[in-house]
């Protein structure tokens, strides 16, 4: 069956009206990371931190960091509202609906990213009101590629265990079982270098590794990243679009309670 745009145009709609009629939720979802955002970056500001150039401050290191743990946090727990439709019925009435069930993901994924990268988006905002500094525009415009494939990575991630689950306490548990470790291990608070060498290749193998180096490299310039930005983007590409697609095989082969 072919993809239905007005099906993906549908979902997101929903996801879109569910986020305006719930607005504590969006600001519930900022709380710790302007904590980590306002207390470290404050706390550690001019601080010489190993890994980290002299000539930055410790805020300019952790704004990106902190942009990429909303986008995981945010785009992980999109999968719960795959478990709640499970326990309300609306995902059954859905699969039954006359659209091909790759249509239901896509309309799922963009809605979830949406709301996640306008999260990011805020929290950069935030970020500038504690010193970081934004005086182009096509650095943002690459941060925002590298917000999207993020999202895109840990939706799909979300809706893996997701489709495997039907408990929503013990998808949280789960969740955030697997989330600090790839936050705390991406780089997101201090440099890779700085952890000992056992762990450099667990860094390595965590997409959000990527894509944190990559908004470093976006928003402050090639000698803030470790990586070269060519290589963030296509690492974190295909981490998304192999995440996404083992996501949407197994979503589209759940089955939902009658």
């Amino acid at each position: 069956m072919a993809i239905s745009f007005q099906a993906i145009y549908v979902l997101w709609l929903r996801e879109m009206k569910g986020m305006w009629r719930a607005k504590s939720r969006v600001v519930g979802a900022l709380g710790m990371p302007v904590f980590f955002l306002a207390f470290l970056g404050l706390g550690f500001g001019h601080a010489s931190i190993p890994g980290i150039p002299e000539d930055m401050d410790y805020i300019e290191f952790l704004a990106p960091g902190i942009i990429g743990m909303t986008m995981l946090f945010s785009s992980m727990f999109a999968g719960i509202s795959v478990l709640w439709d499970k326990e309300f019925g609306f995902l059954k009435e859905v699969m039954v609906a006359p659209v091909s069930r790759l249509s239901i993901v896509l309309g799922r994924i963009a809605g979830g990213s949406t709301v996640s990268v306008m999260q990011g988006i805020l929290i950069l905002a935030l970020s500038t009101l504690l010193g970081f500094k934004i005086t182009r525009v096509i650095p943002v415009i690459l941060a925002l590629m590298f917000m999207c494939l993020i999202s895109f990575t840990f939706i799909g991630l979300g809706l893996i265990f997701a489709s495997r689950m039907r408990d929503m306490q013990g998808f949280s548990l789960i969740v955030n079982f697997v989330m600090f470790p790839i936050f705390l291990l991406s780089g997101a608070l201090f440099p890779v270098e700085a952890l000992p060498s056992w762990l450099t290749p667990v860094c390595y193998a965590n997409p959000l590794t990527y894509g944190v180096d990559g908004l470093r490299g976006a928003l402050l310039g090639a000698g803030a990243s470790e990586f070269s930005i060519l290589l963030d983007f296509f690492v974190a590409s295909a981490f998304s679009i192999g995440m996404v697609c083992v996501g949407s095989y197994l979503f589209e082969s759940t089955e939902v309670e009658r």
